[in-house]
């Protein structure tokens, strides 16, 4: 297999707010959302939306750029874990990775959305982690969010790369993963191929405050990895191979965004698969900005991601400034 996915999954359950405040700081930065506490608050209408979560919305993107794709992940033994599973049929992915577990209820978040930007509300189950019995070694891994409870199979993953050098992985940390710390995950940090996140996110595996890129980008590499992408919202991105760093803007939006939930998510796993397709880096790198602008045209993570040809037909048609450079 080309390409497998490993983290949690989820329903998110969209509402759409009506009447709220958001309040931010003179950088428009830091920003907050508030609402009449012990109100009852309007809202327009609310969709679920099934199968998503960084590593799922990852599969997803990866299958619809011609990779063949499968999920390690856990469901419930109910209606949203049923849900989940012909999605990802439906999509191509292998589900065979996909533990059903009587007993626990499918992963359930509700996705609070105002004007283009979003506060999720989690919960991760207790499920078990474990590398399925008979995992074929695919040609990439890609790892994202899992619980607090999932520390000790990092380590059994990290132990299982270095017995297969021949499959690559890539990290984009979800928010329990940054939480564990950099010295519990270092043998993981040790073995990534390509490691994504975002600025934020950077500082806080580090252990920084405010930092330039540059230094994010040479800090995070020391830890291991052989490429680092760190995304910097309306910034762009930007890339460390050892030898290069490199910049690449954010394809305009051809209107204004619906919802961002999964722009990250279709920007670094787009690259990681034009990378697994054979694209050299600095042409994968164009590719995920594009996916990134489609994703947040639509509601939710998954139902603007693109296929290779409608990538390669906005790549075509962009801006001459749409491009890389040094940084």
């Amino acid at each position: 297999m080309d390409f497998v996915a490993i983290g949690d999954t989820t329903v998110d359950e969209f509402i759409r707010l009506k009447e709220a405040r958001v309040n931010c700081d003179i950088n428009n930065q830091d920003c907050t959302i508030s609402m009449k506490w012990g109100d009852k608050i309007p809202y327009d209408f609310s969709v679920l939306v099934p199968g998503v979560g960084n590593a799922a919305n990852a599969a997803v993107a990866a299958a619809r750029l011609g990779l063949s794709s499968g999920f390690v992940s856990n469901v419930g033994k109910d209606r949203y874990g049923e849900e989940i599973l012909a999605m990802f049929k439906r999509e191509g992915v292998d589900t065979a990775y996909i533990a059903v577990n009587d007993g626990l209820p499918t992963n359930h978040h509700y996705v609070l959305w105002y004007e283009a930007e979003r506060t999720i509300l989690i919960r991760h189950e207790a499920y078990p982690y474990v590398i399925p019995e008979g995992f074929a070694a695919p040609k990439w891994i890609y790892l994202s969010s899992a619980s607090e409870r999932s520390e000790a199979f990092h380590g059994e993953l990290a132990a299982w790369l270095a017995a297969h050098p021949e499959t690559k992985l890539a990290f984009q940390p979800g928010t329990f993963q940054i939480a564990m710390g950099k010295e519990k995950l270092a043998p993981l940090y040790a073995v990534t191929e390509f490691f994504a996140c975002n600025k934020e996110e950077a500082e806080r595996v580090l252990g920084l405050g405010e930092t330039d890129m540059k230094t994010l980008l040479q800090e995070m590499r020391a830890l291991g990895p052989k490429i680092v992408l760190i995304t910097d919202g309306p910034k762009g991105m930007y890339l460390f191979d050892g030898a290069q760093m490199l910049k690449v803007p954010m394809y305009p939006d051809p209107k204004p965004p619906l919802d961002r939930t999964g722009a990250g998510d279709a920007s670094t796993s787009t690259v990681v698969a034009a990378l697994a397709l054979g694209k050299p880096l600095e042409e994968a790198l164009l590719w995920g900005p594009v996916n990134s602008m489609s994703v947040v045209q639509e509601i939710g993570a998954q139902k603007g991601l693109l296929g290779r040809d409608a990538i390669e037909r906005y790549l075509a048609a962009a801006p001459a400034d749409f491009k890389v450079s040094a940084f």
